[in-house]
């Protein structure tokens, strides 16, 4: 983990995609929070320029950068404000909810196999088919999935996605 220097020479820990998802959630999530800037942020989609309202919120809650992968942070901002209030749910990974709410096979290969403008439509549909059915899940597997660069960890990140979709179908298959 990354430190920073703070002001009076004590050290601490730079904030993880962990944390800056769980806060874009909770901030989404709260009552607090201007009911039509969410229904802005709701209609975005990939390949179309931004809402002033995303905007407002990117430079409020996203961490510093977030401007050098703006298509992947709008797709994040955007499915997440979609499953509001239900978004976050850290011990639930996607490819359980996935399972869990009848996520067709066919559907996950697509995802699983996607890039860039593909993967992006497609996770903000699976965000979509998530939010029809009140199933809110660990968003760092989607923002690990659109934000990571290096093919080395991205393989990783959607191996555990299926891992965790087969595991969960086979108990399913079990317990029926």
């Amino acid at each position: 983990m990354e430190r920073q220097q703070a002001s009076e020479g004590e050290i601490r820990a730079e904030p993880t995609l962990g944390s800056h998802v769980a806060r874009i959630a909770g901030v989404l999530a709260s009552d607090g929070f201007p009911t039509a800037d969410r229904a802005s942020l709701r209609r975005m989609a990939p390949g179309q320029p931004p809402p002033l309202a995303f905007y407002r919120f990117a430079i409020r809650y996203l961490p510093e950068g977030w401007e050098h992968a703006l298509p992947d942070w709008i797709t994040l901002v955007a499915s997440m404000a979609l499953m509001a209030p239900g978004i976050h749910r850290p011990d639930r990974g996607l490819g359980k909810a996935l399972a869990e709410s009848g996520y067709s096979e066919a559907r996950l290969e697509r995802l699983l196999a996607a890039e860039g403008d593909t993967l992006r439509s497609l996770l903000m549909r699976a965000a979509r088919f998530l939010a029809s059915k009140s199933a809110p899940f660990n968003w760092n597997d989607g923002a690990r999935m659109i934000l990571t660069r290096d093919n080395h960890r991205r393989e990783r990140i959607r191996l555990r996605v299926a891992r965790d979709f087969y595991s969960q179908t086979f108990n399913q298959k079990k317990s029926n």
